[in-house]
């Protein structure tokens, strides 16, 4: 990861506690999403993901059953042996990955199965998507695990 992505990451480290202040006292701010998405459209011009990829060598999407049949299908395999080799149940009863990093990340941080790949993996970090109040304790956690939410976080909060 380059230097200036891994300092957004320390920065957010250091600044967990303002940043979960901030995320609560603007839980029910209706411009939420409106602050989220201007800065997630700045960050975005700007950073390109290939560059990190920290969310695929470190954490794991949920895989839906829609996600599960896609990838299966595009990979000419059986859902339950993909299940099998790659998947297992988490404690609240989702498949995600066996393993970090995803097995379908290259060395050159690019996704085997980009074009097939889950809903999750396609909306992360979700800083774009409506009703940001919703997801505030999944933003909390990305700021630790995406430089892009980190940098957004701090926009938002100077």
């Amino acid at each position: 990861m380059n230097p200036e992505l891994s300092s957004w990451l320390d920065k957010s480290k250091t600044q967990w506690k303002e940043i979960k202040a901030f995320l609560h006292k603007n839980r029910k701010n209706k411009h939420l999403d409106v602050w989220f998405h201007k800065e997630h459209d700045d960050v975005f011009r700007t950073l390109d993901c290939l560059e990190c990829a920290n969310c695929c060598k470190t954490t794991s999407p949920i895989f839906r059953d829609a996600d599960i049949r896609r990838i299966a299908k595009h990979l000419r395999m059986k859902e339950a042996a993909l299940i099998e080799q790659y998947l297992r149940l988490d404690e609240v009863q989702d498949y995600v990955l066996q393993k970090a990093p995803c097995s379908f990340l290259g060395t050159d941080n690019k996704c085997s199965i980009y074009e097939h790949r889950p809903l999750a993996c396609r909306e992360y970090p979700h800083t774009d998507r409506k009703k940001m109040h919703q997801i505030l304790k999944i933003t909390e956690k990305n700021t630790q695990i995406c430089p892009a939410v980190a940098k957004i976080m701090d926009k938002l909060m100077t």
